[in-house]
């Protein structure tokens, strides 16, 4: 409600185009609505519209493939797990974001589906539990998982803070850091760090850098009339292992 009470004092004041992230995906077509009905272009960045095939000419919007980024992650955690079990079966778990958020179920569904193709299938989800994209959470699920007896061979994590919360429980706990493949997402400094010391064993850039510049690049166009060549525009994501970590810090 705060948002799109937001959104209509941007409206009422007459500017001339409006950048959002949605705090809510499935408020983005009333937003999009309300501006458009006033003749003011809307970018969405990083939370994808419901209707992002049919945004109209006055809507767009800049992110990135979700999927991909689940599916990234999903095979290079894959490879790492094969690596130490050979032929052996291996278990998973999943630590999921807020589920209300696209990028929440994308993320959990994509690896969920990943674990049942021929790349993967030795890997045995055995539980998916919602950490809210937080540290702490994610650190108190898996210090629980453990307690009951459950160390998995990997934890897919939604995002890097409930990698790096995961591997905290597991250092707690006195888990060598060989014996479980932590994976996250986004690649913050914090999660760059903790691939350097070898706590996080892979996570996934998200280019939040390049999709502000290409937002505001893209409402600039539209503030000037001008017709996109595209309504969606997708920034890739990029897969980061320790080897690759000192470049990202740099980025």
């Amino acid at each position: 409600p705060r948002q799109l009470s937001q959104v209509q004092n941007f409206i009422t004041s007459g500017v001339d185009g409006i950048i959002v992230v949605a705090v809510d995906s499935d408020l983005i077509t009333q937003i999009d609505k309300l501006a458009n009905a006033a003749g003011i272009p809307v970018v969405n960045i990083n939370r994808e519209p419901p209707n992002v095939d049919k945004l109209g000419p006055l809507e767009a919007f800049v992110g990135s493939r979700e999927v991909d980024a689940g599916t990234i992650q999903a095979r290079e955690a894959c490879k790492q797990v094969k690596a130490r079990v050979g032929d052996g079966k291996a278990r998973g778990v999943i630590l999921a974001g807020d589920l209300f958020i696209q990028a929440g179920r994308v993320r959990t569904q994509t690896v969920q589906d990943f674990v049942k193709t021929p790349e993967c299938d030795f890997v045995e989800i055995v539980d998916t539990q919602v950490a809210d994209w937080s540290r702490s959470k994610a650190s108190d699920l898996v210090s629980n998982w453990l307690s009951a007896g459950i160390q998995p061979d990997v934890i897919f994590a939604n995002n890097d803070e409930m990698a790096i919360g995961t591997a905290q429980a597991l250092k707690a706990a006195g888990v060598p850091p060989e014996e479980v493949v932590v994976a996250g997402i986004d690649a913050t400094p914090d999660a760059l760090m903790a691939l350097k010391s070898g706590d996080v064993d892979l996570t996934v850039f998200q280019d939040a850098a390049g999709q502000g510049r290409k937002g505001a690049e893209v409402i600039a166009a539209l503030a000037r009339g001008e017709e996109l060549p595209e309504q969606a525009v997708y920034i890739p994501f990029e897969l980061v292992t320790p080897e690759t970590a000192d470049a990202y810090l740099k980025r």
